[in-house]
């Protein structure tokens, strides 16, 4: 049960009393002042959750006090105390900003249900703090773990990204971590206390993604019951974060580089141009340079969004951090099987993971890890809990190791040589047979008998 704090501020002392007596009714500490200015001493130094004050008082009115509580910064529900005579007072100082306002003489419940409103407003404030300080700590640079080179790099450009208002771009491989990047960037940035964004233009049809980024208007197409918002409007004095932007059509490429450049959009299906300041921070998978060779990426388009380029390493480049992303995964997920009581890894698991290339990057080691959890007995995550495919991918490493090196051309020669001697084998040595066995015409493989330099005097039919 939450607990709160009030002051309440009245230089006639019954007022104060009775007040106090039907605030701790309801649970909630009370400490009293008949002197507006010793109040606003104690509220500078102490934090509450309800200053509840007289409107008439001598020295400081309950509005200047309000006034001198806003301005020195603290943050609290203000309730204002006023006579029948002076109610238009109460409702002008609600419109500056006063949560409510409670006249003289009162009930108990003229005083219990404001007061409830206002501390009911209060909780949901504190939830939001504990939550944006939540995400704040879990997209701050410390969420991205690593310590090898390649990441302290990234950590160095992130944050002379977080310090800008320029647009970026952010490129690596799947898994890499792109979005985790961006959101970073926008929770170290002044635009924290805004909206972020997230599109994926991969993920949304050609034919809805023009009114999902731009919004639109009713009737502007069938199934347009009410005029929309769209993302980039939503994103306005915030970050508009668009993954997979190799992905956008040519025609939402222009209407993306017109929000770049002049920072105005048209919703679909009206000529009014809308104003919007948003930071983009782009990720793509792709070379968009080849793109632009390709004809399919506009370069005016890339030249705006890559002001800041922020290249992901793949995981397998970054080897070093395996061991550090392992313990971050498993403080992460062990929760989930906290009867086990999971302490950590084995040394052999652990070689096993380092031995892995992880093609799907940073993502695909959390997924293992998880994995591992949900199948180990514990305490300690063993190599054979693992995923299957981690293990054998061991295995075809070590039988890759004895295949010679040689020339890609050479090696498809002695195949091919190979398989021909194996099918002449097969066949007694006879061509006709041979070739139906190898799907080609007779002719073709007497062509590859004489280049490949095959004896057929040497070939020994299966007995």
């Amino acid at each position: 049960m939450d607990k709160f704090e009030a002051i309440v501020v009245d230089d006639e002392p019954s007022v104060c009393e009775a007040v106090k007596a039907i605030l701790e009714l309801e649970g909630i500490e009370v400490t009293t002042f008949l002197d507006s200015t010793a109040a606003f001493d104690e509220i500078k130094k102490t934090s509450y959750d309800l200053i509840i004050s007289d409107l008439k008082m001598p020295y400081m009115t309950g509005l200047e006090l309000y006034d001198a509580i806003r301005e020195a910064g603290v943050e609290t529900a203000f309730i204002i105390i006023t006579a029948f005579g002076t109610i238009s007072s109460a409702v002008d100082a609600v419109k500056k900003g006063v949560y409510d306002y409670i006249p003289k003489p009162f009930t108990p419940d003229e005083v219990r249900i404001p007061v409830r409103r206002a501390l009911e407003k209060r909780r949901l404030e504190r939830e939001n703090l504990a939550l944006r300080s939540q995400v704040e700590t879990r997209y701050s640079f410390l969420s991205i773990i690593g310590n090898s080179p390649e990441i302290r790099e990234t950590f160095r450009v992130m944050r002379h990204a977080a310090s800008s208002e320029s647009n970026v771009l952010v490129t690596g491989e799947s898994g890499t971590g792109k979005e985790l990047v961006a959101r970073a960037i926008h929770s170290n940035s002044v635009r924290v206390r805004r909206r972020f964004v997230t599109v994926n233009c991969g993920a949304i049809p050609d034919g809805l993604i023009e009114s999902e980024l731009f919004g639109h208007t009713k009737g502007s197409f069938t199934g347009a019951i009410a005029d929309k918002r769209g993302l980039v409007e939503e994103a306005d004095k915030g970050t508009l974060f668009l993954d997979e932007i190799g992905e956008l059509s040519a025609p939402l490429q222009v209407k993306l580089l017109r929000v770049l450049q002049e920072g105005e959009f048209t919703r679909i299906g009206e000529t009014q141009t809308r104003k919007v300041s948003v930071r983009v921070v782009a990720a793509t998978n792709k070379d968009l340079k080849k793109a632009i060779v390709d004809k399919t990426f506009r370069e005016d388009l890339y030249y705006r969004l890559n002001v800041i380029p922020i290249e992901l390493p793949p995981l397998r480049k970054r080897q070093e951090d395996i061991p550090l992303l392992v313990n971050h995964f498993i403080e992460k997920h062990k929760g989930k099987a906290a009867e086990k009581k999971i302490a950590g890894i084995a040394k052999e698991a652990m070689q096993a993971l380092l031995n892995y290339h992880f093609p799907g990057n940073v993502r695909e080691l959390e997924n293992s890890i998880e994995y591992a959890i949900a199948f180990t007995a514990g305490p300690l995550i063993q190599k054979d809990d693992l995923p299957r495919y981690i293990l054998e991918d061991k295995k075809l490493d070590q039988e890759a190791r004895k295949i010679p090196i040689m020339p890609l051309k050479d090696a498809k020669g002695q195949f091919e040589k190979g398989l021909i001697i194996a099918a002449l084998v097969e066949s007694g040595g006879n061509i006709s047979e041979a070739a139906r066995l190898l799907n080609v015409h007779r002719q073709n493989l007497q062509q590859k008998i004489r280049l490949l330099g095959i004896d057929l005097g040497s070939i020994s039919p299966v007995r």
